[in-house]
């Protein structure tokens, strides 16, 4: 992509994004996105308000179709592919929406268990198991019958992964994590994905304007520049803020920082 630096991580692509386009009628919100995601990448869609990376996230989950370009994964297309094909790929992923989007009428364990009755044949014993585990691994182990407002937000959030988490996911994707949560617990579940992704292998893509989590979990990332409309650096943030030639990607990753000498 022209006028894109990229700082590269090797590995074996497991999401490929080429010559992207992404626009609502003649209102172009990004052009020209070409990247790849790694298998066991925290990969993290970075950029000011309004640069559309929610609007990348719902490109990646078909839930928008693209004005150009192509979307694959482990090397088959996705944005071309038919609605039966596309089913099938998106039962790899799970997604955390912000507010957790859990069932407020349902307790923590059937808000879990919903996607294992409609898409496996387990009995109603072995969700039960099922649900009572992966709240567990999300550190809300005895949580199962408790419903979402009796729980803080950000035990909400974990509910929310644990939910997300249910047909055991090759790809996670997450928006905004810690949007709403207080420090302490927006740590919690920075540590939580590393903790996932190094445990399950999961590739997590994650959606988020967050310092402190940027550099905490992202192993590699895009930033998508709202003037340009175009995404105009990608690698690791650390090397982006030390060594981009991009004056906006450097104030960016480098906002809060004192300019004392």
């Amino acid at each position: 992509m022209d006028g894109m630096e990229t700082i590269a991580a090797s590995g074996a692509a497991q999401i490929s994004v080429r010559d992207l386009t992404m626009a609502y009628g003649d209102f172009v919100v990004m052009r020209d996105l070409d990247f790849d995601v790694e298998r066991g990448d925290v990969f993290v869609i970075m950029g000011g308000s309004g640069c559309g990376k929610s609007t990348l996230m719902r490109h990646l989950l078909g839930m928008v179709e693209p004005a150009a370009g192509e979307i694959f994964y482990d090397g088959e297309t996705f944005t071309g592919a038919p609605v039966e094909v596309r089913e099938r790929m998106l039962h790899r992923f799970g997604v955390l929406f912000q507010g957790g989007a859990l069932w407020s009428s349902m307790t923590l364990a059937e808000n879990i268990s919903l996607p294992l009755e409609q898409y496996t044949p387990l009995d109603a014993s072995e969700i039960r198991a099922i649900a009572s585990l992966k709240l567990a691994l999300v550190g809300l182990r005895g949580f199962e019958d408790f419903y979402p407002a009796e729980i803080s937000g950000g035990m909400r959030k974990r509910a929310g992964l644990a939910r997300a988490m249910a047909l055991d996911p090759q790809v996670l994707f997450v928006d905004e994590p810690s949007a709403g949560l207080d420090p302490l617990s927006s740590r919690r579940l920075d540590d939580l994905i590393l903790d996932l992704r190094d445990s399950l292998g999961t590739t997590f893509v994650v959606v988020t304007h967050e310092l402190a989590s940027i550099f905490t979990i992202a192993t590699n990332a895009i930033y998508l520049d709202v003037n340009t409309r175009t995404a105009t650096a990608i690698g690791p943030p650390a090397e982006l803020r030390d060594h981009s030639e991009d004056p906006a990607v450097r104030e960016f990753l480098r906002r809060g920082e004192s300019t004392d000498e």
